[in-house]
């Protein structure tokens, strides 16, 4: 049996602060709330459509040859949710949708070696600053996961890598993406380090595959993937 892990390095990244909470909640006061999934009133997620989501099973994939745990398809009540959390503020969501991501992470850190750390995928700049918070630290305070690390954007950024041409990675090809994507990320103190690295959503893998390089170039070692929603391929 695994010895109890120790905490994940602390970062400096702070949580989302408690307000954006209340916020919320006062705003719930004031405007009619529905259920995302069946349209119940009065609760952004009501009581048998969080069961339905909690009994929802996970799903595994490979990604640059390591193993990534998500703790649901992208699909449905899923992709809302988190459509919803990322593109409008709606923390009110983050719950049941950090505690399966949140308890992923405890069991990549049960299985592996002493001082692993935990780092998350970074955001894009533009999305953090349209929200003001960074989704996977919300996601994983949820679920009882804090201090994490991340990574970091390189200093040579996309616009860089493409010429300073528009377009977002949906509009690009498969291998447009790829090309946009290697060498945007960096890895700091891991060399002789063991990583478990999460993020929210994985997609065609091309961004985790960037963080398992960035990881690996930095001279440290990837146990895991987390996520907290996987597109099944």
């Amino acid at each position: 049996m695994s010895s109890t892990p120790p905490p994940p390095r602390p970062d400096t990244d702070s949580p989302p602060r408690p307000w954006s909470d209340a916020v919320a909640a006062v705003v719930g006061l004031f405007l009619p709330v529905a259920c995302l999934g069946c349209g119940a009133p009065d609760r952004a997620l009501c009581r048998r459509c969080r069961a339905d989501l909690a009994a929802r099973p996970r799903r595994v994939r490979l990604v640059a040859g390591a193993r990534l745990d998500a703790a649901f398809e992208y699909e449905g009540l899923v992709r809302t949710l988190l459509l919803e959390l990322k593109l409008r503020g709606r923390v009110d969501v983050a719950t049941p949708l950090g505690r399966p991501t949140a308890a992923l992470v405890r069991q990549a850190l049960a299985g592996a070696p002493p001082g692993t750390r935990v780092l998350r995928v970074p955001p894009s700049p533009r999305g953090r600053r349209r929200r003001g918070f960074d989704t996977v630290v919300l996601l994983l305070a949820r679920g009882g996961v804090h201090r994490t690390g991340r990574l970091r954007r390189s200093r040579r950024s996309v616009s860089d890598r493409t010429g300073g041409g528009g377009g977002g990675q949906k509009e690009r090809t498969a291998l447009e993406r790829v090309d946009a994507t290697v060498g945007t990320l960096r890895a700091v103190g891991v060399r002789g380090r063991h990583v478990v690295l999460v993020d929210d959503v994985v997609t065609t893998g091309v961004t985790m595959a960037e963080a398992v390089r960035a990881v690996r170039a930095a001279g440290g070692r990837v146990v895991r993937c987390v996520a907290t929603a996987s597109v099944e391929r």
